[in-house]
């Protein structure tokens, strides 16, 4: 048992390692490539040099010069030595790249040269016109059931219909003391107290679970537990991390926005649109109103950023590209940011696009 465990967790190091790679390529490598090396490097019929560039597997195979990179081994990589221009070959012939750039495919080469999504991932990409973000909503038909007297809503039919169909039953119906335990941590992350257990084993009354339900919808409580994954999601911290790591003095007035809309139950669309554009929606009937807007589009300008970044383009670039992901993250359910500097591989998402 413990070899399995162990054997799951080295599973789960490595695929997180991947992912890591696979991001620090995006963010800091192929912005460089693109840049600096794919106009005379990408062609796959005649690249310069032989060299493409454009894949890691080019990269390894090399040109007339011999390979790229050696994956694992910077000092033997012939592309860093020729970014470095300590040598006869100088490339990019435009300039010597920045020692940012320089540093960033050095710590690629020796994170082993990872490239774009793990193998994980592009092995089981669905086909863009399948992706759940791109399929309309319909209203499926209620399945048939053998059970039917076990079912209370029309969602029950959709649990017990996939039971049935592996042979399998539902668990028994749960007794109170369990029922109430299990709604309270559900919907506001607490146990329930003694006395409102005590209370609820004592409701003889046909709705008892249901106003215990109410009663728990209607709690701060409710919001605080479940407005979290929303937080979650929107990157929330109360600083901006990276370099400086400068602390969000008012970040607080969107975390409590959050926990309030799910605690008053704000329709779901009126959520998307004052966090994107609450500036921008019709004026709205008080001051308090208008506030809250203003506060809802925090979530724009929350997230890491690179403070220290001393081209001011780029910067304003970087905030923009990560306001795009998140909010294409967040929405769609959809990752954009590769296609800041090529079409999306898996996702329909071309730079035109961008």
């Amino acid at each position: 048992m413990r070899l399995f465990w162990a054997g799951l967790l080295l599973v789960c190091v490595n695929v997180k390692a991947d992912q890591a790679g696979a991001d620090y390529f995006e963010k800091n490598v192929r912005p460089v490539l693109v840049r600096q090396c794919l106009a005379c490097h990408s062609s796959p019929t005649s690249p310069m040099g032989g060299l493409r560039l454009d894949t890691r597997e080019g990269m390894l195979k090399g040109g007339t010069r011999g390979a790229a990179i050696v994956a694992g081994k910077p000092a033997d990589s012939l592309l860093l030595r020729a970014v470095r221009q300590s040598e006869a070959l100088k490339m990019p012939p435009s300039g010597k790249l920045k020692d940012a750039e320089i540093a960033a495919l050095t710590e690629w080469v020796a994170m082993g040269a990872p490239w774009g999504a793990p193998p994980e991932i592009s092995k089981n990409a669905e086909p863009a016109k399948k992706y759940w973000a791109f399929v309309s909503p319909a209203e499926p038909k209620t399945p048939e059931v053998r059970n039917a007297a076990w079912a209370k809503s029309p969602l029950d039919r959709f649990v017990l219909a996939a039971l049935e169909a592996k042979g399998l039953k539902p668990a028994p119906a749960a007794d109170k003391r369990a029922l109430i335990r299990r709604a309270t941590f559900d919907l506001t992350g607490l146990p329930p107290t003694p006395e409102e257990t005590r209370a609820f084993l004592d409701d003889r009354r046909d709705d008892a679970f249901a106003r215990v339900v109410d009663r728990l919808l209607a709690s701060p409580r409710y919001g605080e537990r479940w407005g979290r994954h929303w937080l979650d999601v929107a990157r929330y911290a109360d600083s901006n991390g990276l370099d400086e790591n400068l602390v969000y003095r008012h970040a607080y007035r969107y975390r409590d926005y959050v926990i309030q809309a799910f605690n008053k139950d704000k329709p779901y669309d009126l959520f998307l649109k004052e966090q994107l554009a609450g500036d921008l929606l019709p004026g709205p009937a008080s001051d308090a109103v208008q506030f809250e807007r203003w506060t809802a589009t925090g979530f724009l300008s929350l997230g890491a950023k690179m403070l220290a970044e001393d081209d001011p383009v780029k910067m304003e670039m970087d905030i923009v590209d990560e306001q795009l992901d998140t909010t294409a993250r967040t929405f769609m359910g959809l990752t954009v940011g590769c296609a800041r500097c090529h079409d999306h591989k898996f996702d329909p998402i071309p730079t035109a696009d961008y």
